[in-house]
């Protein structure tokens, strides 16, 4: 269909529509453009789909967050990338067409895999964990499966039997008006078997809920609102499915002293009035301990010195960034006798020399 269209539009909604209004416009879209009411209606089957990709963005809070933040770019690694067929628009909103059909709408089964849903934790770290990289462990609670009947739902030593209301096939078929509507067998579910025997862990769901340490690897150079995924740590997929992701969103506390630009580290550092007209080596604190630095004379308010590679790992390149140093000049505030005396004698110098310069700065000017 070329390029995507807004979801807020696909659905004629406003941005700060409710759970309800959204799930209300994608009902109209739907039954509008249903695949049994428009039969061989390309443009119909394209508008029922894209209907259904963006009810599922913007009904979920995290998708629909990224998406309001950076669009479609955002949901790219999230663990959506929209829908294969008609049966797995069926298979995520059965609840839906049922309540405008009556008793079921989709054309296939529940009982057919499904990926498990992801899950996200919020890390903190501090500054240094994120620049040099840090491996830790996070607590998760989420649905894993059944340890004792694993999977099945079945007490162990027994298993499913074939479902006779629907023979087996998961779907019951009923006309109405110009169309036929194959619904969930209200007995097993789309599943075509039923559990005659249950497991006693997980009440014959097949899966249980369980905290887990999971291990993470930070790696150097992760900056505030980085994004890891860890592959298979979300909730489980059922029935027989893939597990889902987890997504670490990272949060890194503020330095003291450092200020973060990219891969660059930015600094202040306080001289004194007489390093700056003199020239000194002063000591600059880095992430690696201390650093000497060269001051020149003559060194103005404001000027910056770079000490190459003492910044940020590029979390593309590896190559770490600079730091940059900016001076702060001071002006002592209390002064002996003697260096009072001493300064008096410096600006009596320095009158003349000022004095100077102003008039050949006027002599200029009138030339002009």
């Amino acid at each position: 269909m070329g390029q995507k269209r807004d979801y807020y539009e696909v659905l004629g909604v406003g941005r700060n529509a409710t759970e309800e209004e959204l799930k209300s416009a994608y009902r109209k879209l739907a039954l509008k453009y249903h695949p049994d009411r428009n039969p061989g209606d390309k443009d119909a089957e394209e508008k029922f789909k894209e209907a259904a990709e963006a009810y599922e963005v913007l009904r979920d809070r995290e998708k629909r967050s990224l998406y309001d933040q950076y669009g479609h770019a955002g949901l790219e690694g999230s663990g959506f990338s929209g829908f294969g067929g008609f049966e797995d628009i069926f298979s995520s909103f059965g609840d839906i067409f049922e309540e405008f059909f009556g008793f079921g709408g989709r054309s296939a089964s529940r009982g057919r895999p499904q990926r498990g849903s992801d899950l996200r934790v919020d890390l903190s770290l501090t500054f240094q964990e994120a620049a040099f990289g840090t491996e830790t462990e996070i607590e998760v609670t989420k649905r894993e499966r059944c340890s004792a009947c694993r999977g099945s739902g079945c007490e162990p030593g027994h298993g499913p039997e074939l479902c006779r209301a629907c023979g087996g096939s998961g779907q019951l078929s009923r006309s109405q008006g110009f169309f036929t509507i194959r619904s969930t067998c209200h007995v097993c579910r789309g599943a075509g078997q039923v559990i005659t025997h249950p497991c006693t862990r997980c009440r014959g769901g097949g899966q249980e809920t369980v905290r887990k340490r999971v291990a993470v690897k930070i790696p150097a150079g992760v900056d505030n609102g980085s994004r890891l995924r860890l592959s298979g740590e979300g909730e489980a997929g059922g029935p027989g499915g893939p597990p889902g992701d987890l997504y670490v969103f990272i949060h890194v506390q503020p330095h003291e002293f450092f200020e973060r630009r990219e891969s660059d580290l930015l600094c202040r550092v306080p001289i004194s009035f007489v390093q700056a007209a003199l020239g000194d080596t002063i000591t600059v604190p880095t992430l690696n301990g201390t650093k000497p630095l060269e001051i020149p004379k003559g060194t103005q308010p404001g000027d910056v010195f770079t000490l190459p590679g003492e910044g940020i790992p590029s979390l593309r390149t590896r190559r770490r960034g600079d730091l940059i140093v900016q001076v702060d000049i001071r002006t002592p505030t209390q002064l002996s006798k003697r260096q009072e005396e001493l300064l008096r004698e410096f600006a009596r110098l320095e009158k003349g020399k000022l004095s100077t310069r102003i008039k050949s700065m006027f002599k200029g000017e009138t030339a002009r």
